[in-house]
């Protein structure tokens, strides 16, 4: 197993790729902490994955918060005595048009996507540093990161700061030895995208004609790219985004209206 003996936090790790992501690597050998928002959501993460025979414990933690970032650090601690993974995938996300965003909208979501990645990932680090671990912080991005799409403006502005911000950690931390990467999802079946998006026939069209692998892609498809990205297969991989979209990326071919 590529995580034997490995303590992972996974934010956001309720449901869809989080908890994707917190399975999996519950399976690659790491212990695993279910860092969520929502009680009801981490209780039944937790569960789950404990049903699996996984080494888990859910934590709430809201990621914008610095406190509620240091309780979890101190219970991750407490509960298996070491951080060597970091998943940085607590996100939100809603459509508007551009014109439309209220600075309430705006402040709700960079305080998630953005703010908390920074605050997550600047303590996750200090106490990498502190223990001398040579640890793995991952970033979720979107292909949004890269690409544009109109009607989520806000979504777009703060997936293309993770993708910057990712690089500078990267390099901020490098003599550390700890390595800092992001994910860059396409379209993904999760919860979420279904509240966003509204997969309707329609939707799908648009969205297998601009995904040259001819479909969507499921949370561990992303979720196998943070195991290589948390293991030692990537040892020598820092500053990078990946992109799991199914080759859209290289695809140059533009639809009107199309979601991410």
């Amino acid at each position: 197993m590529k995580l034997e003996g490995k303590v992972a936090i996974v934010t956001g790790a309720g449901r869809g790729i989080g908890f994707g992501c917190a399975k999996r690597m519950a399976m690659e050998g790491a212990k695993v902490v279910v860092a969520e928002d929502d009680e009801e959501l981490g209780s039944a993460a937790e569960n789950a994955l404990r049903d699996k025979g996984a080494d888990v414990r859910f934590v709430g933690c809201d990621v914008g918060d610095p406190q509620a970032i240091a309780d979890m650090i101190s219970e991750t601690l407490e509960s298996f005595g070491a951080i060597d993974i970091c998943v940085n995938n607590a996100g939100i996300s809603r459509r508007n048009h551009f014109f439309e965003v209220s600075e309430e909208e705006f402040d709700t979501i960079m305080r998630v996507n953005l703010k908390g990645v920074f605050l997550v990932t600047q303590a996750v680090a200090r106490e990498m540093v502190r223990s001398g671990t040579q640890g793995s912080i991952i970033n979720m991005g979107s292909i949004v990161g890269t690409l544009s799409v109109p009607q989520q403006p806000v979504y777009c502005v703060s997936k293309q700061g993770v993708v910057g911000t990712t690089k500078v950690f990267a390099l901020a931390l490098a003599d550390k030895g700890v390595r800092v990467n992001a994910i860059g999802p396409g379209t993904i079946h999760t919860e979420m995208s279904e509240k966003v998006h509204q997969h309707t026939d329609e939707w799908r069209r648009q969205v297998m004609s601009r995904t040259p692998l001819g479909r969507l892609g499921e949370p561990d498809d992303v979720a196998r790219v943070a195991v290589f990205l948390a293991s030692d297969d990537s040892a020598y991989i820092t500053g990078q985004t990946i992109y799991v979209d199914g080759g859209r990326l290289p695809l140059n071919h533009a639809i009107a209206d199309v979601a991410p």
